[in-house]
């Protein structure tokens, strides 16, 4: 039988159980996938710790995966078993050997990207994706600021959008972590331990301020991050890692220059499926043309997805993290 990880209750990541679970056939428009490689993200820990809300306990943790097909379910015309694919799921479930899903969430991989790649990369490449070409457009020229630049979702902005002729401002937290922003695309780190990342964003703009701050951090930077917008900016949240954002009363955003505020969320990107392939398309080109660099710093095995909790929520890791069934 295979195993996954399952939940009984919220709470630290010592709940996390890996049990064995029963083989269910797909049903109609389902595949059943042999799952090779799942992607690690924060809105697994939100799901883990009761701030996102599961349908109902015991239930399963992770968003994406990547692997192979093993059975289809009836009407599925457009995939064939062995085809290898990935998935962004806005169900949790992915932390599994096997899993069935959807066949319309699934994506056929290219040749030149591995299923390791691809777990790391949907969910936090399709948001990417999301980020700069629909909800703020970055254009050449622009100078933007990225919030956790040496992240998961930050290491791909830094560099997607470099390639896209923008000039990138990171906050990170430690050396270390400006060095990697660096390396994947961030022209100008700002050290928010040792820095004031509102006084050195105006300071590198000449006092103008931004056009787009994309902030994956929440409440600590919330505040500081709408005083680097430039008048009529975007200011895109869009994680809670430091706690969610308290109530803005919207006379703010005038007060602070007629900016725009949204709370996106990708799933509401890619619910058509044209879009998702569309979009999934682009993540895979970039990649193929080297605009994005994977960083998958680190694996662990499924079984030990606790610790690659801890390690997390410590922020130990940089880049993207994988598990391996």
């Amino acid at each position: 039988m295979p195993n996954a990880i399952r939940i009984e209750q919220t709470g630290g990541p010592e709940v996390m159980q890996w049990i064995e679970v029963d083989t269910v056939p797909p049903a109609d428009g389902e595949v059943l996938l042999r799952q090779t490689a799942v992607g690690l993200n924060f809105v697994d820990v939100y799901f883990r710790n009761g701030l996102y809300k599961l349908p109902s306990l015991p239930h399963g943790l992770g968003a994406e995966a990547a692997g192979v097909v093993e059975a289809l379910g009836g009407g599925v015309t457009d995939l064939t078993v062995g085809d290898r694919v990935a998935y962004v799921s806005a169900v949790q479930g992915a932390y599994a050997e096997q899993r069935v899903v959807p066949a319309d969430r699934c994506v056929k991989l290219p040749d030149g990207i591995s299923e390791t790649t691809a777990a790391a990369m949907m969910l936090r490449g399709l948001t990417a994706h999301y980020l700069l070409r629909r909800t703020y457009r970055v254009q050449s020229g622009d100078t933007i600021l990225v919030h956790a630049a040496a992240g998961g979702v930050g290491l791909i902005l830094c560099s997607w959008a470099r390639s896209l002729g923008a000039t990138v401002i990171g906050t990170v937290g430690s050396p270390e972590k400006a060095a990697l922003a660096k390396e994947y695309g961030c022209t100008h780190t700002i050290d928010y331990t040792t820095q004031d990342f509102v006084a050195e964003v105006k300071r590198i703009t000449s006092g103008a301020g931004v056009p787009a701050v994309y902030d994956s951090v929440g409440k600590d930077t919330f505040e500081g991050s709408l005083d680097c917008l430039r008048p009529l900016g975007m200011m895109v949240t869009f994680g809670n890692a430091s706690g969610p954002v308290p109530p803005v009363e919207p006379a703010t955003l005038s007060q602070k220059g007629s900016i725009f505020l949204t709370r996106p969320t990708l799933f509401h990107y890619v619910a058509a499926r044209a879009d998702l392939l569309s979009a999934s398309d682009e993540l895979f080109a970039a990649i193929a043309k080297g605009a994005i660099q994977p960083a998958i710093n680190q694996e662990y095995a499924l079984i030990d997805v606790a610790q690659a909790h801890r390690d997390l929520e410590s922020r130990k890791t940089t880049g993207s993290t994988v598990l391996l069934p």
